[in-house]
């Protein structure tokens, strides 16, 4: 089913980001973590698009496996970098022939040792040309990314906007926010989204910081700001790494709660192919329902 569709009759919706793993085990952990996540009724699951051949061919590979043998809606992620037009209409027939509807569109970060994105030769140079080419040759349902703290290669957020806007012009269905951990940053972006004539849904990008160190790397490396009492909190932890899960898990059930609460339309996990600390999150949602009787401050986000 179409996510642009899934996400206009069903409040909220909820979904987990996976990555192709290169090694035996790394498979066998994925698919454990997808068909424990799938009890929670995930709404959809996206998987990641490396710039290696070989991880380009898992994400083909492993989005058709999660779509046939775990029974999961499927997005699979698609970018530009070191890629052709050919290329890309390859892996697209690829996905259309294996029954998948959905396409995460993205630019993506230059490679490895590529201080900036370079155009292919005979390819595109942007997730707008993308989102373009794929909606005006396919029919797949195409979702973009945005940045509630500015894209990286942004002066400023009214500049960053105006790009975002030409991707949602190209067809982009809905948005998924990098990883963020203050809300009011979402909440600011999308109002200014809203306000600079951009109407599709945005899902909120949540990552549960379950080892501080290894979090913080990636927030280092996507230019992602972790507020000054959680990083207190956590180096309160002194590395204990059952404090730090657990503290990790308490705060982005907090966050997600107040989003939902607020009106936010879903949110969308980086779980980094592990289980544990979504189930327990994405199960207190569940449980707790905190967008039944939402106060609506978000209601233009879906």
């Amino acid at each position: 089913m179409r996510i642009g569709e899934i996400i206009g009759v069903k409040k909220p919706v909820f979904s987990v980001e996976f990555f192709p793993p290169k090694t035996d085990e790394g498979r066998t952990q994925l698919f454990e973590t997808a068909r424990t996540l799938a009890e929670l009724e995930l709404d959809f699951v996206s998987v990641t698009y490396g710039a290696g051949g070989s991880t380009r061919e898992g994400t083909v590979d492993i989005t058709t496996a999660l779509k046939e043998d775990v029974g999961l809606e499927v997005m699979a992620h698609l970018s530009c970098v070191g890629e052709t037009v050919a290329g890309l209409d390859a892996t697209l027939g690829r996905l259309r022939d294996a029954g998948i509807d959905n396409i995460f569109a993205l630019r993506g970060d230059p490679p490895r040792g590529q201080e900036d994105f370079v155009q292919p030769e005979g390819g595109l140079g942007s997730a707008a040309d993308l989102t373009s080419h794929i909606t005006a040759n396919y029919d797949f349902s195409v979702g973009g990314a945005c940045f509630p703290e500015v894209h990286p290669e942004a002066p400023d957020l009214d500049t960053d906007l105006t790009y975002l806007k030409t991707k949602v012009d190209a067809g982009a269905e809905f948005l998924i926010t990098q990883l963020f951990f203050d809300n009011r940053a979402y909440f600011d972006f999308v109002d200014a989204a809203r306000a600079k004539g951009i109407g599709v849904p945005i899902l909120a990008g949540i990552i549960p910081v379950t080892g501080y160190a290894h979090t913080k790397r990636i927030c280092d490396l996507c230019d992602a700001t972790i507020p000054a009492e959680l990083e207190s909190a956590m180096l309160a932890a002194e590395g204990d790494p059952e404090a730090e899960f657990n503290l990790g898990v308490a705060y982005a059930a907090q966050q997600c709660a107040e989003l939902l609460a607020a009106g936010a339309p879903g949110i969308h996990f980086y779980a980094l192919n592990k289980a544990p600390a979504t189930r327990a999150i994405l199960g207190a949602l569940r449980a707790a329902q905190p967008w039944r009787g939402a106060r609506g401050q978000l209601n233009q986000a879906r």
